[in-house]
């Protein structure tokens, strides 16, 4: 891997200064590690829940069960958890889909969704999106990265808002993730003013990073993606969404047929995939923070801007660093593939990718395709040129590549 003497040095060192930050996620990870194993208890997960069902998928005990298991994790009444979920995306699609009708009006209070929501929601012209059926869409930006609570009481109090979208995680954005305490506040405020409103939370990149989640303070339903935290490395697809059950049976004959619902969907052998990444998730997540933390130490040391900085409190597993320049991004990403278990003899290459308008440079050397629990870097060709970097099954692998990035970097300076 070409490692310098310089570079396990400075990692060697910035563990020393790290490791109380390191102990505070050891905690978090033996309480979200109780929280799993007790649910798999509580719910009798026995070794007839790998098997498999075909077809439609009917009396599938295994799939049954990993739904109790995760409605018993988030608090919620029911769970939809399926290998039919192709992304994070689908399963936040699924879930607009399915609790908007034609009149309604979706607000987002956390600025602009992901790109891959663009044409979802329709911000992007596309006829199959929320907009060409009927569903109006409004949008509000943070203000210094807090909610802006007059403007969500004047929209809430003279429009009908049906569902209110808030994405915890940052995504392509350069505002702050949003943290469970913050999130709670501004629940209860939207609650106080008219109860009936659906709060979602797209809650992808920060399961197990705090021991809360956010039904538990009130949110109507959550969704999330199974190749990041809650995968552990294990899950090759799918996705969750927990939350009431009146709007997890909208979602299941959404992804489904309705009148048939959750009784379908045949878990084809995943059902191991689903349990066992899920076991390994809380330690995982704690690898990926450690990673996320060492990183941010090191190239702040270096010089460069980085968010969160590494004594931040986190709220997700993603790191930006923000280089301000097009051919810096290009070559830290080449440096974290270059470090990747996978193709890590290849260079990746800015180039154009479904749901999104700028073009994209992905380093994913993982062993899932786009896998974000797995140590990837990625960003949008365009300023301020930014690397959010995610991930790292393990702490080991992760340091390694942080070695292996300013190894590069000195060569390239």
């Amino acid at each position: 891997m070409n490692i310098d003497s310089e570079a396990i040095k400075l990692v060697r060192d910035a563990e020393d200064k790290l490791k109380d930050i390191y102990k505070d996620i050891d905690d978090i990870e033996y309480i979200n590690s109780k929280k799993v194993l007790e649910a798999l208890y509580i719910n009798n997960v026995t070794e007839d829940c790998f098997n498999m069902t075909t077809g439609y998928g009917y009396n599938d005990l295994g799939r049954e069960v990993i739904e109790k298991v995760y409605s018993t994790i988030f608090k919620s009444e029911d769970a939809l958890v399926r290998c039919q979920f192709i992304s994070g995306t689908h399963a936040l699609t699924t879930a607009l889909f399915a609790c908007l009708r034609p009149g309604d009006t979706m607000l987002s209070i956390s600025g602009k969704p992901y790109d891959t929501l663009d044409e979802v929601i329709g911000i992007k012209n596309n006829d199959s999106s929320l907009i060409s059926f009927g569903i109006k869409y409004e949008q509000m930006d943070l203000i210094d990265n807090e909610f802006d609570y007059d403007k969500i009481k004047e929209v809430i109090t003279n429009k009908k808002i049906k569902l209110i979208e808030i994405q915890r995680s940052k995504g392509y954005s350069t505002r702050k993730s949003i943290d469970i305490d913050a999130l709670e506040r501004v629940i209860k405020f939207v609650k106080e003013i008219d109860k009936d409103i659906i709060i979602m939370i797209d809650n992808c990149y920060c399961e197990f990073v705090s021991t809360k989640e956010p039904i538990e303070i009130g949110a109507d339903i959550v969704v999330g993606s199974l190749i990041k935290n809650l995968g552990g490395g294990i899950t090759s697809n799918g996705g969750y969404i927990v939350g009431r059950r009146d709007l997890i049976k909208l979602c299941a004959e959404r992804l489904n047929v309705p009148g048939e619902g959750k009784e379908v969907g045949p878990s084809l052998g995943f059902n191991k995939q689903l349990l066992q990444g899920l076991f390994f998730a809380p330690s995982v997540v704690a690898s990926a923070l450690k990673t996320a933390i060492l990183t941010s130490y090191i190239m702040g040391n270096l010089g460069y801007d980085v968010d969160p900085m590494y004594d931040d409190k986190r709220v997700d597993i993603v790191q930006n660093i923000i280089f301000n320049d097009r051919d810096k991004l290009i070559k830290y990403c080449e440096a974290i593939q270059s470090a990747s278990p996978i193709d890590a003899k290849f260079k990746p290459v800015p180039d154009d990718m479904p749901g999104y308008s700028d073009k994209v440079i992905m380093a994913a050397g993982t062993f899932v395709q786009g896998s974000s629990i797995e140590l990837s870097a990625d960003g949008p060709l365009r300023s301020p040129y930014i690397a959010y970097q995610q991930g790292s099954l393990t702490y080991g692998y992760g340091r390694l590549a942080v070695m292996k990035v300013i190894s590069d970097i000195n060569k390239k300076e």
